[in-house]
């Protein structure tokens, strides 16, 4: 590492700023989204993939890297991971439109609980006690929000049966998001970013116009307005969020992500008219305790193993 790139890394309050700033411009998008009202998951997909897209590439353009930006020699890697990816965003956007805001986004926090699970069964990494003690507690924390409205229909039909049906869609979409995460780990040991950002963006371009056949709505000029400022959003805060790990390291920025439950409250209070519930605010509460232990965990595994390969050379 340069000791230009090494400044970088070590300007945490940077860092931080950038990652909730991204945060906030992610909120954002969600909340355009939840305001366009009831549009198909695929065809928000395609308003944020595609405009996200443009947006990246103008960055890179700017930059002079736009000419590599799509190169790699695992194409089909790209591919399973935008597959993977736009499934979770279309059941998450599924579950927006469903849910209050702050319920939606906090349900997604199940995914950094579920990449641990995953990481064990699909990379055969060791997880000790505490780390399956935090997922566990976390994913308490799930049921707690979910359940009121897991309850709610009962009655077989209206506004409980759609909640229901997108609490489902919260979770399993934040299931299938860690399996995506999965295969971004395998793909960043030889990708770029700029290049796993922009074939997830393709992919998920193409593959939304391919639900156009199963129904898209007609939209009208406020909807399709709010899906496209939603997209642009989603390509700005990557963006940030990919700065953000320029200037502070992950385990640094990455508790920050949970902020996005305080402002989500706040949007969804002032914006819809959405009031917590107790269910939402004490699951809330476990599951972002669970999460930053899972991050301060790896953080101390980190420090840990990088200390046995400094004193391994020294034994030798």
């Amino acid at each position: 590492m340069t000791n230009s790139a090494r400044s970088r890394v070590n300007r945490p309050l940077t860092g931080i700023t950038f990652k909730i700033v991204s945060v906030a411009v992610f909120v954002a998008m969600s909340s355009l989204i939840k305001a366009a009202g009831d549009v198909p998951a695929g065809q928000i997909v395609f308003y944020r993939s595609f405009f996200a897209m443009l947006l990246i590439l103008i960055f890179l353009g700017c930059r002079k890297e736009l000419r590599t930006a799509f190169h790699t020699t695992r194409p089909f890697n790209h591919i399973l991971r935008g597959t993977v990816g736009v499934t979770a965003m279309a059941l998450g956007f599924f579950a927006l439109t469903r849910l209050p805001l702050p319920e939606a986004i906090t349900l997604g926090y199940a995914q950094p609980l579920l990449v641990v699970v995953f990481s064990s069964i699909f990379l055969g990494e060791t997880i000790r006690i505490y780390r399956w003690s935090a997922v566990v507690v976390g994913l308490v924390g799930v049921f707690i929000i979910s359940w009121p409205k897991l309850t709610l229909f009962e009655g077989g039909g209206g506004l409980g049966s759609e909640e229901m049906l997108g609490v489902v869609a919260a979770i399993v979409g934040a299931a299938i998001s860690a399996v995506a995460m999965i295969v971004v780990r395998s793909l960043v040991h030889t990708e770029r970013t700029s290049t796993i950002v922009l074939w997830f963006s393709l992919t998920a371009t193409i593959l939304s116009l391919a639900t156009c056949p199963f129904g898209w709505a007609s939209l009208d000029v406020l909807q399709v307005a709010l899906l496209v400022v939603a997209g642009f959003c989603g390509g700005l805060g990557q963006l940030l969020m990919t700065e953000a790990y320029r200037y502070a390291e992950a385990s640094t920025v990455a508790p920050f992500e949970y902020t996005s439950m305080i402002l989500s409250v706040a949007a969804g209070y002032y914006f819809f008219g959405d009031l917590p519930t107790i269910h939402m605010l004490v699951g809330g509460v476990i599951v972002v305790g669970a999460g930053i232990f899972i991050i301060w965990r790896e953080r101390r595994l980190g420090l840990e193993h990088a200390a046995a390969r400094q004193v391994a050379p020294a034994q030798v």
